[in-house]
């Protein structure tokens, strides 16, 4: 059985890897993040299949939700792989498909605007482009870069990431609103969303802008982060036009199979339709 100490150096390299295979920096930021819990738990043990079980078992003691043990188990799994070490790789726990989405969770076109109306009254124009931006097209929060003076000059952005090149249209009065920003700001070419001192709004920096609108939006923290974002424009792209491959497409997955997630509906709504068939005499 194969077995390994897990050192800072190795883990270390194994950034470098992740690096090399194009991994996102969230994805990267994530993993390495897992990693680092896992060694910490390992302490100076050597790894073997009945610890990386153990680990996992671990996981489910102290309370951590399915879905988030086995997103743990994909960076330990992906560590491993690295490692050559798959003998000691474990099975992600199986979960059943979801029916509903959380309603707590769920932002709607009504909340949407409530956090635009917040930006406004508080004179934070770049949040609310930013929120706009992200809400109008879909786009993930790691695409906001490429939402460029030269991207909304020709109406379209070229967003090339994990290993994918694929356009997004802009919105035409998303444009001129964006471009009449960046003159204001003086930017004439490059990422219109910039800090004070000129460089690049990162994923922190656009979470934390956004939650500080709940209080004055009257919208639940729960629901406020870029990615809900995404799911609210998948969600009303798809009521729009009934077209769950086109909206595939926009959102640059690689499978249906992931957009169907983004259209779950809330229990309420579900019930409101089984209400409507009509089939109680």
């Amino acid at each position: 059985m194969s077995e390994h100490k897990l050192t800072p150096l190795q883990i270390q390299a194994f950034a470098r890897h992740l690096l090399l295979e194009e991994k996102s920096a969230a994805t990267m930021e994530k993993y390495l993040r897992d990693i680092r819990a896992f060694a910490c738990w390992l302490g100076d043990r050597e790894i073997c299949k009945e610890l990386t079980s153990e680990w996992k078992a671990c996981l489910a003691e102290q309370g951590y939700a399915p879905a988030s043990i086995n997103a743990m188990l994909s960076a330990l799994n992906s560590l491993l792989a690295y490692l050559d070490l798959n003998d000691c790789r474990v099975k992600f726990l199986k979960i059943q498909r979801r029916l509903f989405r959380d309603a707590g969770r769920e932002l709607t076109k009504s909340d949407y605007q409530s956090l635009l109306d917040a930006a406004c009254r508080l004179g934070r124009e770049r949040l609310g482009l930013l929120v706009e931006t992200i809400g109008a097209t879909g786009i993930r929060v790691s695409e906001v870069r490429y939402i460029t003076v030269e991207a909304v000059r020709q109406g379209k952005a070229e967003v090339s990431l994990k290993g994918k090149i694929r356009v997004i249209l802009l919105p035409g009065k998303l444009c001129r609103k964006l471009l009449k920003y960046a003159q204001k700001q003086k930017t004439a070419s490059g990422a219109i969303f910039r800090t004070k001192s000129g460089k690049e709004l990162g994923r922190r920096q656009i979470w934390a802008e956004m939650k500080s609108l709940c209080k004055y939006a009257g919208v639940m923290p729960g629901k406020v982060f870029p990615h809900n974002l995404r799911h609210m424009f998948a969600t009303v792209f798809y009521r729009a036009c009934r077209d769950i491959v086109k909206l595939s497409d926009l959102l640059g997955h690689s499978s249906i199979e992931t957009t169907r997630i983004y259209l779950l509906t809330s229990g309420a709504e579900h019930q409101r339709t089984l209400d409507r068939l009509g089939l109680i005499s």
